[in-house]
């Protein structure tokens, strides 16, 4: 239903001010305490013309599409049924344990439950540079969308969109239309707490789901699954886990072996499940890969194969291993010829370094724009020392060298608190749309949270002079 605004009718820089005070504190973890929000506030959202929401509805089905071929191909790559460097690289680097649980029967066609990937606006339209299946920023934008509503703006999703679409998810991975879950936040994930903790709030407010922040810690195991204690005392059996800790950190979160075993054995649902193979950035080079064209057209379907190539960006995994003389790196090149090792990447010249270096996965670098190099940003030294890094690191984890595709420049507002008006620069623009899956096709769009860095930043995240907001469709 239509917004129902309880503060009509104000300033740009009375609709911040309110922004400002009606968005709880503490959603995200600021350097000074009196800080409410980390971020710049926009007095409205980011507005998306129709055309650009409808690619971004549509979108979602895709990389659903995406993540269920990815892991059918690496399932069969590990019986032998297809080639074996997708399971090889896939698996690169990670304890046997991890590898493991990614083959178990039980979670071997189970998928993440969330799909959001980072989408660059640029001059030729998106670009998807990650897919996340542990996203942060949840909580913070259903806030948002509902500070926003209390102005008489919908957000696209809708003012509650993230918690019905998060409920949503669970009705469809655990059959109960109430289910009782635990959102888990690790140490390790401690930056996530409170948002969480909004949107564990928000889904019992709302009457969608016994939701329930909790520490690793709180949660217990008894022959009929696993528990939780409520605030009042009383013991409650959770139908699912909502895993907000990364697998890299798995075996320092106490008790994964009890929700490990619950899981396995059926006593409770998780998700994203135990699948490190799925949440490695490497899987955009398979994609790319010609020897797998045929395989993904299989999987995909022509036209969903042809959106993906077009939508994520050329990849590579950084390998070392030598090739044969005759042998090049498919598809890349330096000033113009082909390649066989990446150290021939060095002598490029600034303006030829159009890539990105970043870790795949299964690391602590592999998340939050940590571990990322650009090329172009970077001395000729550095740029030498980053490629070195990816190749020195490959067996414990490997690196992918990206094509960097430069965001679209856009003017934003935002306001400035010490001035207190509202001022505007020049960006570029990062837009992560929360995709909840609610059956074996399908998704619903919570919601797309906006982050507008300035034009400068070459890296688009949630930095301390950056606008994040959420996006409404264009009238």
């Amino acid at each position: 239903m239509p917004c129902t605004a309880t503060v009509p009718n104000l300033t740009a820089r009375e609709q911040a001010h309110h922004l400002y005070e009606a968005i709880p504190p503490g959603l995200f973890r600021v350097e000074n305490e009196s800080d409410r929000i980390a971020w710049r506030v926009s007095p409205e959202p980011f507005a998306l013309t129709a055309e650009q929401v409808g690619e971004i509805e549509s979108l979602g089905r895709d990389l659903l599409r995406f993540n269920r071929a990815l892991n059918n191909l690496y399932n069969r790559s590990a019986r032998g049924s297809a080639p074996a460097f997708i399971a090889e690289y896939l698996d690169h680097g990670k304890p046997e344990q991890i590898v493991k649980l990614a083959r178990q029967n039980r979670f071997k066609q189970d998928l993440p439950g969330i799909i959001r990937p980072d989408l660059i606006i640029t001059a030729d339209g998106f670009v998807a540079t990650e897919l996340d299946s542990v996203p942060g920023g949840m909580g913070f934008l259903g806030a948002m969308s509902e500070a926003y509503c209390q102005l008489g703006i919908e957000s696209v999703g809708g003012d509650n969109g993230i918690p019905a679409g998060f409920a949503a998810m669970l009705r469809n991975l655990t059959g109960v239309d109430r289910p009782t879950v635990a959102i888990v936040v690790s140490e390790e994930s401690a930056a996530y707490r409170s948002e969480m903790a909004w949107l564990a709030e928000a889904l019992r407010r709302l009457g969608l789901a016994d939701a329930w922040l909790r520490a690793p810690q709180e949660i217990f195991f008894t022959e009929d699954g696993l528990f939780i204690r409520l605030e009042d005392g009383r013991e409650t059996k959770l139908n699912a886990v909502y895993r907000n800790f990364e697998l890299f950190d798995l075996f320092n979160v106490p008790k994964q072996e009890l929700m490990l075993y619950a899981a396995r054995h059926n006593r409770v649902k998780m998700t994203p499940p135990p699948k490190a193979t799925l949440e490695e950035k490497l899987s955009f080079a398979l994609l790319h890969h010609h020897a797998l064209a045929g395989l993904w057209h299989d999987e995909l379907g022509a036209q969903t194969f042809e959106r993906l190539t077009r939508l994520l960006p050329k990849t590579w995994v950084v390998d070392p291993r030598a090739l044969p003389p005759q042998g090049v790196i498919a598809g890349l090149d330096a000033a113009g010829r082909p390649i066989s090792d990446f150290r021939q990447l060095i002598d490029l010249s600034k303006s030829e370094r159009g890539y990105v270096l970043k870790p795949s996965g299964f690391s602590e670098l592999a998340w939050g724009s940590r571990g990322v190099k650009i090329g172009d940003d970077l001395t000729r030294d550095e740029w030498a020392a980053a490629i070195q890094n990816a190749l020195d690191a490959y067996d414990r984890t490997p690196y992918i060298l990206q094509r960097f595709h430069k965001g679209k420049r856009v003017r934003q507002n935002y306001f400035d608190r010490e001035r207190d008006e509202i001022r505007s620069y020049d960006g570029r623009v990062r837009l992560c749309p929360y995709y909840f899956v609610v059956d074996q096709d399908n998704v619903q769009l919570g919601g797309i949270l906006a982050t507008i860095a300035p034009a400068d930043k070459r890296l688009i995240h949630g930095m301390t002079d950056a606008v994040l907001t959420s996006s409404i469709r264009r009238a």
